[in-house]
């Protein structure tokens, strides 16, 4: 019968042992989440349709950090909402260039705009916009 109140006494100590251990965890990923700061960057993105857009953001999206991308067909600018402490602007022209679409600090990589449909290979002489 001891050893019975004694092993549920242990699992009891045990079990509120990790619920305050878990309590502290979740404290301390909250004020973590707190720190990071999104940042937000516009900037212009030559293309030329729909199918653009989708290719813009769809490379943009699969930057870590980043969490909202909008471009702009129209004025040909796109904002990017992201983490900056889990990646940074150039990343993300380097992501756009890497797709085979020019950004205003950024050529887009040839190969991929070869690759492009025929509707989306652009003047690379377009204009592009800071404002949407």
């Amino acid at each position: 019968m001891k050893q019975i109140i004694l092993s549920v006494f242990l699992v009891a100590v045990m079990l509120s042992s990790c619920k305050n251990e878990t309590k502290e965890d979740t404290n301390t990923v909250s004020t973590e989440m707190a720190s990071n700061e999104l940042s937000t960057i516009n900037f212009g993105v030559r293309g030329n349709c729909s199918m653009c857009k989708a290719t813009i953001e769809k490379a943009v999206g699969a930057v870590d950090g980043v969490s909202e991308a909008d471009w702009d067909v129209t004025n040909k600018s796109i904002e990017v909402t992201f983490d900056a402490s889990k990646t940074s602007d150039m990343a993300i022209h380097k992501a756009i260039a890497g797709s085979g679409y020019d950004t205003d600090k950024m050529a887009g990589d040839a190969a991929a705009y070869e690759d492009l449909p025929m509707c989306c290979q652009y003047d690379h002489d377009m204009e592009m916009s800071l404002t949407k």
